[in-house]
């Protein structure tokens, strides 16, 4: 999955992305590269952004939407935790859904995705952008993430959403302090028991900082290739990553790998 942030405080992206016609192309370049599908978000949700008018947000994304409507050839995914956001990029050709709220800003959210019968990835959080670190505290992190992930997908379900249009995302980097994020990648596996595909997104975060001797989030992807990898080998499905050619290698190899270890 290629990240396609149209925002202009991106903790990670080329701010050049702003302009629509420039990461409509970025979003080509992505599909050459690799990538299976693109996500196109609108508001930054890193630590601390402040939440963005849903006018603002589909003055960003909608543009690129359009340009993309018949050019790309690989499906687009809206990352919004917003109703209307979504209902006007699924029509302007997003077919998929990315909340990383899992339903809990936006509870009308569930019935977008259910009335238009499109996948939706319910991912794992607590509380806003600028609050979300006071509520990193966990006795368990893996048991309580599970649970509350499951939290959503009954929110989902009882919308009418499709079970099988669900996917799950514990939210490295959300409401978690670092050790927290190392944590559920170390035990990503026990997630699978919650039988939707698990959508992974350790891209260039600040989780890995310290490990990567405080390097900026531009020069992290050697550490995210690692954290990638982990994932796949830990039964990931989907890998939201920034640059796509690199971890599209890093993805084939490590499942690969996985599946050699499957047939033993």
């Amino acid at each position: 999955m290629g990240i396609l942030n149209v925002t202009p405080d991106s903790f990670a992206d080329d701010q050049s992305l702003r302009d629509p016609e420039r990461a409509a192309d970025a979003a080509l370049q992505m599909e050459a590269a690799g990538a299976d599908l693109i996500d196109v978000g609108g508001e930054s949700t890193r630590p601390g952004a402040a939440a963005l008018p849903a006018e603002v947000e589909l003055a960003r994304v909608i543009p690129v939407l359009r340009r993309l409507a018949g050019r790309l050839h690989v499906p687009l995914s809206i990352d919004t935790y917003k109703a209307g956001v979504a209902r006007a990029a699924l029509d302007a050709g997003a077919v998929m859904i990315n909340d990383i709220s899992g339903l809990r800003r936006d509870p009308g959210l569930a019935r977008v995705a259910a009335d238009r019968h499109v996948p939706i990835v319910l991912m794992h959080t607590r509380g806003y952008s600028n609050t979300m670190y006071e509520r990193a505290r966990y006795s368990d992190v893996v048991a309580e993430v599970s649970a509350e992930l499951k939290e959503s997908i009954a929110l989902a379900q009882s919308a009418g959403v499709d079970e099988r249009q669900i996917l799950v995302d514990p939210g490295i980097g959300f409401a978690k302090r670092p050790e927290h994020s190392y944590g559920v990648l170390a035990r990503l596996a026990e997630l699978t028991a919650l039988g939707r595909p698990l959508v992974v997104g350790p891209s260039r975060k600040s989780f890995m900082s310290e490990a990567l001797d405080n390097r900026p989030a531009a020069a992290r992807d050697w550490g995210t290739a690692a954290a990638v990898a982990a994932a796949v080998l830990a039964g990931a499905h989907l890998l939201r990553v920034h640059a796509v050619e690199e971890m599209a290698q890093v993805v084939k190899v490590a499942e690969t790998i996985r599946t050699h270890g499957v047939m033993a």
